[in-house]
C-alpha cells in the first residue's frame, strides 16, 4: 500500500500546487455560467417548480466534478509520457490496481473539491441545501470516478497534447454540455428526450440533482445503477489496459 499512498499523494499535491488553475479557475467559469443564465432566465422560467438559478446549480457543481476528474488523469498522465517521466513511475514494484487506484481516487478527490468550490461561491444567488446528500455523494463519487477512468484511457491512448483535447473537446464536453445541466429533457422533443436516455452523463446530471430537490427525471434507483454499470465497465477496461500496460511501456 506504501506505492499507491505515495503515488496518491504526489496526484494530489500536483494539483493543488496549482490551485488556481485547477480549482479556482473552474469555479468561475461555474460562477459566470450561473450569473449569465440567472440573470437572463430566473424570473421568467422554473422546472419542476424551481426556479431556474437553483435549477441550474447541481447541474453546473456536477458538470465541474466531472470535467475535473476527466481533466485530472488525464492531464497528469499525458505530462508524464510527454516528459518522460512515466518511466519513475513504472519502474517502481507498484501494482496497476494501485497505480489506477491512485489516479481515479486523485481524480474524484480534485472533482469534489471543484464542486464544494462551485456550491460555496454559487450559494449566495440561489440558496439551497440537499433534501437527500447520501444520493447527491453517491452520483458525486461514482460519476467522478467514471470520468477518473475515462482519463486514465485517455491519458495512455493520446500521444500529444491536441490529441487530449480532441478527446476533450469532441466527447467529454458534448456529453456533459448535453446530458440537461441546463434544462430538464422533458423540454426536448420526443427524439432528442430519446437520445438522451443514451448519454451515461445524463444519469450523473439528473440523478445528482435528485439529491438536492427530491425531483429528477428518471428514478434515481435507476440512475444510480446505470452510473455504477458505467463505473464497473470502465474501470475493467482501465484496469485492462493498465495490465498490458498499453501504450506506457512502448
Amino acid at each position: 500500500m506504501s506505492g499507491f499512498s505515495t503515488l496518491f499523494k504526489k496526484e494530489l499535491l500536483r494539483f493543488w500546487r496549482v490551485v488556481f488553475q485547477t480549482v479556482a479557475a473552474p469555479v468561475l467559469t461555474a460562477l459566470l455560467y450561473l450569473l449569465i443564465f440567472a440573470q437572463v432566465l430566473d424570473e421568467h422560467v422554473s422546472v419542476h417548480g424551481v426556479r431556474y438559478a437553483a435549477f441550474l446549480l447541481p447541474g453546473l457543481v456536477m458538470m465541474q466534478i466531472l470535467q475535473n476528474a476527466f481533466a485530472n488523469s488525464s492531464s497528469s498522465l499525458i505530462q508524464s509520457r510527454v516528459t518522460g517521466s512515466i518511466v519513475f513511475l513504472l519502474l517502481p514494484p507498484i501494482s496497476y490496481g494501485a497505480f489506477w487506484s491512485a489516479f481515479v481516487l486523485a481524480a474524484v478527490v480534485r472533482g469534489l473539491v471543484v464542486g464544494v468550490g462551485v456550491l460555496a461561491v454559487t450559494l449566495w444567488f440561489a440558496p439551497i441545501w440537499p433534501a437527500a446528500p447520501g444520493w447527491a455523494l453517491a452520483f458525486a463519487v461514482f460519476g467522478g470516478a467514471v470520468l477518473g477512468n475515462l482519463g486514465v484511457i485517455a491519458g495512455m491512448w493520446a500521444e500529444k497534447f491536441d490529441q487530449l483535447a480532441a478527446f476533450q473537446n469532441f466527447l467529454i464536453m458534448p456529453l456533459t454540455m448535453l446530458s440537461g445541466v441546463f434544462y430538464s429533457i422533458h423540454a426536448l422533443p420526443p427524439f432528442w428526450q430519446a437520445v438522451s436516455h443514451y448519454n451515461p452523463v445524463f444519469y450523473m446530471i439528473d440523478g445528482f440533482r435528485y439529491g438536492f430537490f427530491g425531483v429528477s427525471d428518471v428514478a434515481p434507483e435507476r440512475a444510480l445503477l446505470i452510473v455504477i454499470a458505467c463505473f464497473v465497465a470502465t474501470a475493467a477496461l482501465t484496469l485492462g489496459l493498465l495490465r498490458r500496460g498499453w501504450k506506457l511501456r512502448t
